[in-house]
Formats: structure tokens, C-alpha cells, sequence
């Protein structure tokens, strides 16, 4: 067994490959992107060509005999498994590991040690939120600081950065803010390593930088708690990160957390909780905690699409990472963070009807708005339940 064992381990690292050893390798070669055509489209390794992985087995009359083959896939672990798959049957193929993550790392590298060339990078992505993008996301941003009222002079907001693009768009609005708010107050850019690997951990100190975002890192082992956990894990773990956020940011003298939920967020939230929870609710611009005395949460994208930030993020060339959870590493590697997900499903059913009819994307958001409790069975409010028959004979 233990045999065995060394000898798969063995051949599979005989099939992996460095970026610099892809470089390296001045022989004629041919790179294949295995990720889907959206992203290869996007961007991909230079010369490289596109066959998606789920395809591969209709093309085998594409993928060369007579030379060395790369093999690009989201993390590594899709293309590991074909190249050892493909290498038993005579080809000279190879995975690069850590995928295209990897070609993203060695490109924010190149970039960040000419610091003439990243300073101005970094102008240039500010001046993207206040001129490009001013409409859609710098004036929704405002108003909703302005509309929910969530921030006031004296704050001390601590902006939770998980890495992903909702997040990063957040802190540097919340820096443009306080350039040219009215508002006196304070922040402190806070990210909670909770076990990311190796790749992503530094993906988002690289974002931070290219940003100018000075982050204030600590350390948490939700991902190791959460493992051992077999149902509703996801559910855990997002309780064990804001209890983590909620602790650190009181640590630091915060008085709020700011989170990155979007536009989109919240009305998936309304029809997930209707088709999945039988409840009428929202995801609300922001909340009292209820274990951390005197702690708000803040949600400062509450009226930002995030067709608009994928827009801002692309435009920019920035590079985010997605989902950095351990139990979606081989997800991601496919392509994809939520697929199959009760989220994910309700995220295609409001994109389906809204093809036939924009407007509903805008009457779920304020359907929450327009709750008459004349026309409710009953509903709840500070734990207490109301039905409509213990008003019904008050006949006014």
C-alpha cells in the first residue's frame, strides 16, 4: 500500500512544472489554457491556446505529440490530474503548478518592482473610481453612506478584507472617502488570515500594495476548525469570521465593521430567503451586533452592482482571488466557486428574469421597502410573532 503510494506520488511529480521552468524550456512547445473561454479571453499565459478541460477528450487530435505540452488550469490540481492521465498514454505533458495563479503572481512581481511603473498604476486605478466609474459605483457608494447614515464623525470603521474584489473596491473607497468626505473619521484596513493557502495569501498582500491599501493582518484557524465540521460548514465558518472580525476590530479601538455585500447580494438574500427560508427579509445596510457591545456592521456596497465592480476590476486589470476556502480549492480549479450552490441557483434565476424584464431586479431590492403589515398572515418582530387576527376585530 505504502508502495503504491510513493509511485503515484512520484509520477505526478514528474508531470508539474514551475513557470519559470515553463520559461525556461526554450524547445518549441504548446500551451493549452484548459479554464473556460470567459476567462481565457479575459486573460491568458502569451501564445497559449484554449481548450476547455471538459472538452479535451473531442480534441485529442489538437493536443501535440511532437513536443512539450503546458497544461494551464485555474490552481493546478485539474491540470495535474490530466497531464498524469495523458502522460501514460506517451505524451510529453506537464501541469504548471499553482496554475494560472501562478502566471498572475510572477506578473504582479515584474510590476511591482518598477516602482515608477506601480506608483502610477496605482493613480490610475483611484482616478478610474472618481472619473470612469464615478456614476455607478463612487455616487451609489455615497449615497449610500448618506442614505443609511453609516458613517458619523468620531468612527473608527474597520474595513474586513477578505481578498476577493468587493472587498478591495471597498478600501479604496473608503480612502477616496476620507480624502474628500465631510465625515472625520478613522480606518483601519483589517484582513484575517483564516488558513489561505500559500497563493492566495500573497495575492491579496500583492492587491494591497498595487492598491496602496495598508493592511493590518492577523491570524485565525477557522479553516481547521471548520474542516471536521460535516454539515452546513460554509455556514460556520462565515459565523466564525465575523465573530473573529467583531473581536480584533474592538481590540483595535473599532467601533464598526465594514463589510463588502453588494447590490446583488442583498436581493438574492430577499428570494433565497422566500423560496429556501419561507421568510420575508433583507440583508441589512447595518446592524447592532448583538455580542459585541457598542459594534455595528456596516455594509458601505449595499446599492453597488457587481456587474459594475467585475466592470471597474477588468477595466483596471486587477486580478482578485475568489473563493479561498479549502473546501473549494478543487471547485475553483474547475472554474467556478459557487456552482451547485442554493446562492448560485437563485443568482441564475434572477439573471433568467431579468432578461425578460430589467425591472425586477430593482422591485425584489425594494420589495423589502414596501412591506404593508395590513396585507401579512403575521410576522415577527424582537422575537415576539403577530398575526393578523389579534388586531383583526379592532374595528376602527
Amino acid at each position: 500500500m505504502i508502495t503504491v503510494y510513493k509511485k503515484s506520488i512520484r509520477k505526478i511529480d514528474m508531470c508539474i512544472r514551475t513557470i519559470e521552468e515553463l520559461q525556461e524550456d526554450t524547445r518549441e512547445k504548446q500551451i493549452i489554457d484548459i479554464r473556460d473561454a470567459a476567462d481565457f479571453e479575459k486573460e491568458t499565459y502569451p501564445g497559449a491556446v484554449n481548450i476547455y478541460w471538459e472538452e479535451l477528450a473531442a480534441h485529442m487530435d489538437e493536443i501535440r505529440k511532437d513536443c512539450p505540452v503546458y497544461l494551464l488550469c485555474y490552481t493546478g490540481q485539474k491540470s495535474e490530474e490530466i497531464a498524469e492521465e495523458l502522460t501514460e498514454q506517451g505524451y510529453e505533458i506537464y501541469s504548471i503548478k499553482n496554475g494560472y495563479r501562478a502566471w498572475l503572481k510572477m506578473k504582479l512581481s515584474k510590476m511591482m518592482a518598477d516602482h515608477n511603473a506601480a506608483e502610477q498604476r496605482t493613480k490610475d486605478i483611484e482616478r478610474s473610481i472618481i472619473k470612469k466609474f464615478r456614476k455607478p459605483i463612487w455616487r451609489r457608494f455615497t449615497k449610500a453612506i448618506r442614505e443609511y447614515e453609516l458613517v458619523q464623525d468620531g468612527d473608527k470603521i474597520a474595513v474586513c478584507i477578505s481578498g476577493g474584489k468587493d472587498s478591495m473596491l471597498m478600501a479604496k473607497l473608503f480612502q477616496e472617502l476620507s480624502r474628500h468626505g465631510k465625515k472625520n473619521f478613522e480606518v483601519v484596513f483589517l484582513v484575517m488570515n483564516p488558513g489561505y493557502n500559500e497563493i492566495n495569501y500573497q495575492t491579496i498582500k500583492d492587491n494591497a500594495q498595487i492598491l496602496n491599501v495598508p493592511i493590518t493582518v492577523f491570524e485565525s484557524d477557522i479553516f481547521n476548525i471548520v474542516a471536521f465540521e460535516e454539515q452546513s460548514p460554509c455556514y460556520l465558518c462565515a459565523r466564525m469570521r465575523r465573530g473573529y472580525l467583531y473581536s480584533k476590530a474592538k481590540e483595535l479601538g473599532c467601533n464598526k465593521i465594514a463589510l463588502g455585500h453588494h447590490y446583488d447580494d442583498v436581493i438574492e438574500t430577499i428570494l433565497m430567503g422566500m423560496l429556501y427560508g419561507a421568510q420575508v427579509q433583507t440583508m441589512m445596510p447595518k446592524l447592532h451586533s448583538t455580542n459585541f457591545e457598542g459594534m455595528e456592521l456596516i455594509r458601505p456596497l449595499y446599492l453597488i452592482r457587481e456587474a459594475d465592480i467585475i466592470h471597474w476590476a477588468n477595466y483596471n486589470d486587477l486580478h482578485f482571488i475568489q473563493c479561498a476556502c479549502r473546501f473549494m480549492e478543487h471547485c475553483a480549479s474547475c472554474g467556478g466557486t459557487e456552482k451547485g450552490s442554493k446562492r448560485a441557483e437563485i443568482k441564475e434565476l434572477i439573471h433568467e428574469l431579468a432578461q425578460k424584464d430589467p425591472v425586477i431586479e430593482y422591485n425584489i431590492f425594494r420589495s423589502v421597502e414596501n412591506v404593508n403589515l395590513n396585507t401579512v398572515i403575521g410576522y415577527k418582530q424582537d422575537g415576539v410573532r403577530h398575526n393578523f387576527l389579534d388586531t383583526y376585530d379592532d374595528v376602527k
